[in-house]
């Protein structure tokens, strides 16, 4: 009888411990926090970074400039600092590293970064990166770059935000996360490559980089649904992160899954032309998030207005589902595929 009693005692601790984290209070609280990136609060600060007063970022200009520190505000009032091994939020890009041929000189520019500590894996870093700056003015016109890549960019805000949250409820990631806006991209990924040649934290301890580039509009072989994101990259280096995004798409976000730039044969050859492309070619996995190129490209007409913030709620959704798992789950991914 006594023996019973104790089996009893030990049972209902058991359950009662089995039961303070329910299975399915991870997957509810996924979706809380993912639910907290929405489309009122991504226009609300697209229409800051992408307006007429920041005079289309150009890099290294006073708009730019001015964007940034918009930026590092939204990430103070997040409770999200800077990386502790940095002296402060910038990293500077000299413009010596960013001269290429013919082109015109720029200004000596920087790259932002935000931080998140892991708490079981603090030195495995996960990246999470967007280009803040565009193309500037051109013939007194304001380019003002609101999908390219103010889209981007202010996803990466809502993203670290709802990180920040579930921290503060106790549910702060395993390994840590480098939001990384980078400088110069429109002039030949500049910003990416510096930060790649002179990361902040070892390469070797990346586990991925997860690049949004446009992803705030439709494309005109999606002229009747916004319920798509190309995917590009995925499956290069690692095919954990190919099927990992694929899950947590089919468990969170229900996009469809595009995979034409992804093919090693497509002319645009999408794959090479944006931030990710430094991290694969130094042998981290990397996948990018893409909504296609529309008639407002590079154009004075690339305004907020335009943009389909459901679409790029959904979108930037997926990217935070996706990074969760990444930096949540018990081993970083396998580099097993030679990146071509």
């Amino acid at each position: 009888m006594k023996k019973n009693i104790i089996s009893g005692g030990l049972l209902t601790l058991l359950l009662i411990s089995c039961n303070a984290v329910p299975k399915a209070q991870t997957e509810a609280d996924v979706t809380k926090y993912m639910n907290t990136i929405t489309a009122p609060e991504l226009s609300t600060h697209l229409h800051i970074v992408a307006s007429d007063e920041m005079e289309g970022r150009d890099t290294g200009t006073e708009g730019q400039k001015k964007a940034g520190k918009y930026l590092i505000e939204q990430y103070q009032k997040s409770g999200i600092s800077f990386p502790p091994k940095a002296e402060g939020w910038y990293q500077k890009v000299p413009s010596e590293f960013m001269a290429k041929g013919f082109a015109p000189k720029l200004n000596d520019s920087e790259n932002i970064w935000a931080f998140i500590e892991g708490s079981e894996k603090p030195n495995e870093i996960l990246v999470v990166s967007a280009h803040y700056d565009h193309v500037g003015t051109k013939n007194g016109e304001v380019y003002n770059g609101a999908d390219d890549d103010g889209s981007g960019t202010v996803a990466l805000l809502e993203i670290a935000q709802a990180f920040a949250k579930a921290k503060k409820d106790g549910y702060g990631p395993k390994r840590s996360i480098l939001f990384l806006h980078v400088t110069g991209e429109e002039h030949g990924l500049h910003g990416s490559r510096y930060y790649s040649e002179n990361p902040l934290f070892p390469l070797q301890n990346t586990i991925a980089d997860i690049n949004i580039d446009m992803i705030g509009r439709r494309d005109t072989l999606h002229p009747d649904t916004n319920n798509y994101v190309y995917v590009i990259g995925s499956d290069r280096l690692s095919s954990e992160l190919h099927t990992i995004n694929e899950a947590v798409n089919k468990k969170y976000t229900l996009l469809e899954l595009d995979y034409k730039y992804n093919d090693r044969n497509d002319p645009e050859r999408i794959y090479y032309r944006s931030d990710h492309y430094n991290f694969a070619k130094k042998g981290v996995p990397a996948i990018f998030f893409f909504n296609g190129v529309h008639k407002d490209y590079h154009m004075a007409s690339d305004t907020p207005d335009k943009i389909e913030y459901d679409a790029l709620a959904k979108r930037a959704q997926l990217a935070f589902t996706l990074a969760w798992e990444l930096a949540n789950r018990e081993e970083r991914i396998v580099v097993d595929k030679d990146g071509k």
